[in-house]
């Protein structure tokens, strides 16, 4: 009981350091420097709109400066946002209820020369997130957090709980596996054409969308890229009633995906 007080106790300091920071961001953002658009992709749901806003705030007041930030709702959240989040100069737009897949497949979709960098709703990313992706952005794919699969003596990845978990150092190969958490940068023309085939995610990854992804870019020869070091997830309040990546890592979701994905394309690991 007193360990999950002191949790909160650092977690609520986190919190309050993290607004505070946010609200004291005084920056003229650079131009990206890219040969594509820019586009900062995320979705959210009305559950989410209390603290939604800061996550807005966040992405909207970086040291480098996207074309666009989109935040793609369902039909019907539109008449559901908040003050804040109309405030904030971000872009919506509706889109299909693909859960996780919202805040990639329509930007793919919608801007399929860009460079996309997808953000979650629930999480707070700090000023230079951005600077640093896009100064990597030769990779191809590149991220803040990842994972490296594993493989067992058949050459096939083990189950995903025996993965190295969030690691610590940059690294660049075929096993490094993004997280979407802490945001990727996607350069254009990186996926497999498969990568918005609506029946096929739903059907093979319904929940999964890292392992989706990470399968579309793998099969069309990524070498994907981790920078910098552990990344921090900071989570604003009230946002984790409802959490996918919790049911993937404790349930089977990750692996059922996995296995779904060699049986459809093999491993491209």
């Amino acid at each position: 009981m007193i360990a999950d007080a002191f949790r909160r106790w650092k977690q609520s300091r986190r919190i309050r350091a993290a607004e505070a920071e946010i609200a004291a961001r005084q920056i003229t953002p650079r131009p990206h420097g890219l040969g594509a658009e820019l586009v900062v992709s995320l979705t959210s749901y009305h559950a989410r709109f209390a603290s939604l806003h800061l996550v807005l705030q966040s992405l909207m007041r970086q040291t480098v400066r996207p074309d666009r930030v989109i935040l793609w709702l369902d039909e019907g959240d539109q008449h559901r946002l908040t003050p804040e989040i109309r405030a904030s100069s971000v872009e919506w737009q509706i889109c299909p209820n693909w859960r996780s897949y919202k805040k990639i497949v329509p930007a793919l979709l919608e801007a399929p020369g860009a460079y996309i960098v997808t953000a979650d709703d629930d999480v707070y990313y700090p000023a230079d997130w951005l600077e640093k992706l896009v100064a990597h952005a030769d990779a191809g794919v590149v991220c803040h957090r990842a994972h490296r699969v594993t493989l067992g003596a058949d050459g096939m990845p083990r189950s995903y709980g025996d993965w190295q978990r969030n690691i610590a150092a940059p690294d660049a190969s075929a096993l490094i596996f993004p997280t979407g958490v802490g945001g990727v940068l996607y350069a254009p023309g990186v996926f497999h054409p498969d990568v918005t085939n609506a029946a096929l995610f739903q059907q093979l990854a319904p929940s999964a969308d890292d392992v989706w992804l990470y399968f579309m870019h793998r099969l069309a020869g990524s070498q994907p890229a981790k920078i910098g070091g552990r990344f921090r997830i900071t989570e604003w309040p009230g946002t984790q009633a409802q959490n996918l990546r919790g049911g993937n890592l404790v349930g089977d979701g990750n692996d059922r995906a996995v296995q779904a994905m060699v049986a459809r394309y093999g491993f491209p690991g």
